[in-house]
């Protein structure tokens, strides 16, 4: 345990080291985090990977950890698992070896702080996207092959799987409120991955019309997200609007987002890199301190810095990078 907390505030140091000092004196005080969520907040493939996290593959640089530190949290338990979807707060999760328990097992009376990022895999949405259009684009490179794929007698059948989403999440936010009830809860929305404008085929393999598809995906699934922490009295974080700009586009050091290979010594395909998770803490911290939910240059600068830092750590355990792809192999995407 002790290691685990020190690893979690070294990865954040960079964080603390760009938060305004006006801001780091008006902390709020929590005494009792749970983090909850898919692989979008376990971060799998970042490094340091948590080899102690199993088939949920979580790294010692994702975000609630860095936010744990950033709070100075007194008791802090993440069970985010990559592949969770809402299903996954109340019932076990199967994942290449073995069994998580449910999510909300970790939620206590006495719990003051839950950061819920999910969604994304509810019905399969997310693993339709990307298993299915990259495929699509060398029939129709500069149509929308997408699209219409998912366009069914006149229908977004993804969109419409995203409206019974927000049900579901809606639900979760109850549950969290039932067995935490003085807690704070925060929705963590989706950083963008494809830019509003503009294509890069070779990061990302889709069809020149289907990025406005994917872009106008994502945007209904936060949506979603957005609603259902409405009606439950929760509070949305808006990472979409802020990683403008640190798409998968982007160039490295700027970009979020991984794109479609894999990369063992930064993140899984299509997943947030470390400077993603960064961005993520720094936003839930501002959006906890009523800072400006902005990233500043300088930021962004630190976050690239350390995150090439962590990269070569990771290159110099071979061993551990084999054992996280090991735990990766056949889980769910997202």
């Amino acid at each position: 345990m002790k290691l685990r907390r020190l690893v979690a505030a070294c990865a954040s140091l960079v964080l603390l080291g760009t938060l305004p000092v006006a801001q780091a004196d008006a902390t709020p005080a929590f005494r009792n985090y749970v983090a909850l969520g898919d692989s979008y907040t376990s971060a799998p493939l970042v490094p340091l990977p948590d080899l102690l996290s199993l088939g949920c593959v979580r790294s010692y640089s994702n975000y609630p950890k860095m936010l744990a530190a950033a709070l100075r949290v007194y008791r802090f338990t993440d069970v985010s698992c990559g592949g969770a979807d809402t299903t996954n707060m109340t019932q076990p999760q199967s994942t290449p070896i073995g069994t998580a328990a449910p999510q909300f097992d970790a939620l206590t009376p006495d719990t003051d702080l839950v950061t819920l990022g999910i969604g994304g895999n509810d019905f399969g949405v997310f693993g339709d996207i990307v298993g299915t259009c990259p495929g699509l684009r060398a029939g129709d490179p500069t149509g929308a092959p997408c699209k219409a794929h998912f366009t069914v007698d006149g229908v977004d059948t993804l969109k419409a799987k995203i409206a019974q989403t927000r049900t579901r999440i809606a639900i979760v936010v109850q549950g969290i409120r039932a067995r935490s009830p003085k807690a704070t809860i925060l929705l963590i929305g989706y950083p963008k991955i494809a830019p509003e404008h503009g294509t890069c085929p070779a990061v990302l393999p889709f069809a020149d019309g289907d990025y406005a598809y994917l872009y106008s995906i994502e945007q209904a699934l936060n949506s979603a997200v957005s609603a259902a922490a409405a009606a439950g009295g929760a509070t949305y974080v808006d990472t979409f609007g802020p990683s403008t700009g640190h798409d998968a586009c982007a160039p490295d050091g700027q970009a979020w987002i991984q794109g479609k290979d894999i990369n063992l010594l930064r993140a899984l395909n299509y997943h947030p890199r470390y400077e993603g998770q960064a961005g993520v803490a720094s936003l839930t911290y501002k959006k906890l301190t009523g800072a400006p939910a902005v990233v500043t240059a300088a930021e962004q600068s630190a976050w690239a810095a350390h995150a090439r830092t962590l990269s070569r750590q990771a290159a110099a355990s071979p061993k551990a990078l084999e054992a996280s792809l090991n735990r990766l192999r056949t889980s769910a995407q997202r």
